[in-house]
């Protein structure tokens, strides 16, 4: 790959025009602190939130329910942040990639998991923002889904440019905002105290860890998307540091904030509870805070039917001769905000419990994908992409090992693996499930002559087809 420096854009914001192609280096550009702010707005939701009531709900106090949070978004982190890093070296969207490991048709299974999570991450972030605004302004739930997606969607069509610079501005509002509420619920509320019981249990322990990571790991499938853009010769600690800051600070601060409002709320509401407190605190401030909230749930909305028009522009395109650029980008975003919002008129009032079991699903889709393409990145081939065959065994025989390794440890609904009594009910799968994909990954791998011949630049055209 040519390392030349690339021009600097025009000054502005354009219109996106590149779809899943690698992207060439005189249209690099932006700077690597340029992340951190994205992945803080994107973490800076309710639906963050959200994911730190788990501990307190199952009776963790919430002082081990914050040190759950905290290992957890810091392992979760630590492979968006790796994956990150891909973006500058490859130029590429963050699935696309699959194709490497999985083969250009194989790679479905995994883009599939990752349509999975955008459409079921959009849900959520849509049913929030709605009850958000519904707490204040009438209307029917049908047309604050339409409203909000729609504004989503234009946004997403819009693209990478605009995507970056709205999350860039609105983490000054919404530090503000959390700052307040956080100030409010140190000084007004007496944590633990909505519990039955808090002491210590193992597997309430394990399931606030694998929540939080799980979360985090959602956010791996678009990781590259907005750093591939990024000039090729952007350093990779820059990329790695400045990605990790931003999106595990503000899942540490936003999950322990709603470790300690499950703790001190019975039965706590997302909205409700932050409505209430923050009108406790200062008059009018809840209200506002809860408006204020919704833009950022906007754009994370935003960004889930970017990735999910990507993936599966991605998929079909390794059936079929597809030459992607704007117009099926935008026909692939339009589908992911209608297949929203189709969803999320089905989805049961009471959605926390399901949100719970989403975030443990997710984390069991994603950890094998995970593992396997940070191997085959950092130890196998090196940042050195392989053209791909249709069907990539190493890849394919690894992602179902890592699920069979998982299955005696899982815990989800009405299966428990066999394991899972043994360890007194935690939940370990998804550190299972990470060893045994890369391990089996890089086994395989060796016994495939192939893996050894590294790519020259030129034969990297079969990404761009």
């Amino acid at each position: 790959m040519n390392n030349k420096v690339a021009p600097t854009p025009p000054p502005g914001l354009h219109i996106e025009t590149r779809c899943i192609e690698q992207i060439p280096l005189d249209e690099r550009h932006g700077k690597a602190w340029h992340l951190a702010p994205f992945w803080f707005t994107g973490n800076s939701v309710l639906t963050t939130l959200v994911a730190g009531f788990v501990g307190p709900a199952m009776g963790l106090g919430v002082r081990h329910s914050i040190i759950a949070i905290l290992i957890g978004v810091g392992l979760g982190t630590l492979c968006l942040a790796l994956h990150a890093n891909q973006g500058p070296r490859l130029g590429l969207p963050q699935m696309i990639q699959s194709r490497t490991q999985f083969g250009r048709r194989g790679a479905t299974l995994p883009l599939l998991a990752a349509i999975f999570v955008y459409l079921g991450l959009n849900v959520f972030n849509t049913v929030l923002a709605t009850d958000a605004i519904s707490s204040l302004l009438p209307g029917p739930d049908a047309r604050w889904f339409a409203v909000l997606l729609g504004a989503a969607m234009l946004m997403a069509m819009a693209g990478h440019d605009l995507l970056l610079s709205v999350q860039r501005w609105l983490t000054y509002l919404l530090i503000g905002v959390f700052g307040v509420l956080s100030l409010a619920a140190l000084l007004l509320l007496e944590a633990d105290t909505a519990q039955r019981s808090i002491a210590f249990y193992w597997p309430a322990f394990f399931v606030q860890l694998a929540a939080a990571a799980g979360y985090q790991l959602g956010y791996t499938v678009y990781a590259s998307d907005y750093s591939r853009y990024l000039p090729a010769s952007t350093p990779a600690r820059s990329v790695i540091v400045w990605t990790f800051l931003g999106a595990a600070g503000a899942a540490c601060w936003l999950m322990s904030l709603g470790a300690l409002l499950a703790s001190a709320i019975h039965g706590p509401d997302a909205i409700a509870s932050l409505q209430q407190l923050g009108n406790r605190f200062l008059p009018g401030f809840g209200s506002f805070a809860v408006l204020a909230s919704v833009p950022a749930l906007v754009g994370i909305m935003a960004l889930n039917c970017y990735g999910a028009a990507l993936a599966g522009i991605s998929a079909l395109s390794g059936f079929i001769a597809l030459q992607p650029g704007l117009r099926a980008r935008l026909v692939g975003i339009a589908l992911a905000a209608l297949c929203s919002y189709g969803i999320s008129l089905w989805l049961p009032t009471g959605y926390l419990d399901s949100f719970n079991a989403f975030l443990l699903l997710m984390l069991y889709f994603l950890i094998p994908w995970s593992a396997i393409n940070l191997t085959d990145f950092y130890l196998l081939r090196r940042h050195s992409p392989t053209p791909e065959r249709n069907w990539a065994w190493p890849g394919l025989l690894a992602y179902l090992g890592g699920w069979l390794g998982m299955l005696p440890f899982l815990s989800l609904g009405l299966y428990e693996g066999a394991m899972v009594e043994v360890l007194d009910g935690a939940d370990i799968a998804f550190l299972v499930g990470f060893a045994v994909s890369a391990l089996l990954y890089a086994a395989l791998m060796r016994l495939d002559a192939g893996w050894r011949v590294p790519a020259s630049p030129a034969r990297h055209d079969s990404f761009h087809r």
